[in-house]
């Protein structure tokens, strides 16, 4: 390109636009539905359509082990999961900074399109505005995205009843802590990294071997602790989690002690949490630990007649505390 970084002319709709297009957002996302560059696209779905959009402004847009673009996709994808769907299509709208490196763009994008293509789903149509320098903080962007509903799923916290297990999928507060890493200069071991991926083939997977799984939910803004809070609230049943079966590695738990924070109000960019009949939990670990992002998938607690609307915490010396709803995101811009 003739720039090696954005112009307000890049976004302006012309031939210099047309430049952008045909040298880095094409070759990264091109596909049938995209390429014929309509207004809009045309899709093919089945039944029952889950839909959900995001907005992403995470800072630094690039930290260890992914990119902004790496997380619109995989929230996007995940949203759609966590709803029991299969997703299929997704838009990217992208706002960008005058100034902004080309050779920065063209990793975003080219991740972007890495992370669509291993969760199987086709980025259909999209926009790119260019706003004056000072105006944005480099880039921001929104996704939107649709899936097909998987038949005979039924995923509300209206099912959740006492008895069913809780099911996490593996580590937490790492996407948080890569972040922080990040934003603070803090020095990490390279293997902690966000845990950003795209879940939807685990999801699948889960449902397929117990198609009466009550909820599923990435603990994103707010962590386990806000999941966990609002799916106690809206099913008015108790929920009592042990301490000892929560994984947190070493290093995030050593973030943690230095900048005052609690793992469990951490945001996760890669986890699931599941509400399963006691008779499915096996099943559901099962099908999880055929997943890459599943491997570290245990039961940390269930679901109690008492103490309706309340989150407990067993701790390790035999005592119980309340693990209350968080006030607000103790990490800003976190995705």
């Amino acid at each position: 390109m003739a720039n090696d970084r954005v112009t307000l002319a890049h976004g302006a709709g012309g031939k210099v636009s047309q430049e952008l297009m045909e040298q880095v957002i094409l070759p990264a996302y091109g596909n049938p539905v995209l390429n014929t560059l309509h207004d809009g696209a045309l899709v093919k779905m089945s039944g029952e359509v889950a839909f959900t959009t995001d907005s992403y402004v995470v800072q630094p847009l690039f930290f260890a082990g992914g990119n902004i673009g790496k997380l619109a996709i995989c929230g996007t994808v995940n949203d759609l999961a966590m709803t029991g769907a299969v997703p299929r299509y997704i838009s990217v709208g992208m706002i960008i900074e005058e100034g902004f490196p080309i050779k920065d763009l063209q990793t975003i994008v080219t991740t972007m399109r890495k992370m669509a293509d291993e969760a199987g789903v086709v980025i259909a149509t999209g926009d790119t505005k260019v706003v004056e320098k000072g105006k944005a903080d480099g880039i921001f962007i929104n996704t939107a995205g649709i899936g097909d509903k998987i038949p005979g799923t039924d995923i509300s916290p209206l099912n959740v009843k006492p008895g069913m297990k809780v099911i996490l999928s593996g580590y937490i507060g790492d996407h948080a802590a890569a972040i922080m890493a990040g934003r603070h200069n803090i020095n990490l071991p390279a293997s902690v990294q966000t845990d950003c991926a795209p879940l939807n083939k685990m999801t699948k997977a889960m449902l397929e071997a117990a198609p009466d799984i009550a909820v599923l939910r990435d603990p994103t803004r707010g962590g386990v602790a806000a999941v966990l809070n609002e799916i106690a609230v809206a099913s008015k049943c108790g929920i009592l989690i042990d301490e000892d079966d929560i994984p947190i590695h070493p290093e995030v738990q050593g973030v943690c002690d230095m900048l005052g924070f609690d793992p469990l109000y951490l945001a996760n960019e890669g986890k699931c949490v599941a509400f399963v009949p006691a008779e499915s939990a096996e099943k559901v670990l099962k099908a999880m630990r055929t997943s890459p992002y599943g491997q570290e998938a245990r039961i940390i607690g269930e679901v109690t007649a008492e103490a309706p609307g309340t989150v407990g915490l067993r701790t390790g010396i035999g005592g119980i505390r309340v693990v209350d709803m968080p006030l607000g995101n103790i990490v800003p811009r976190i995705c």
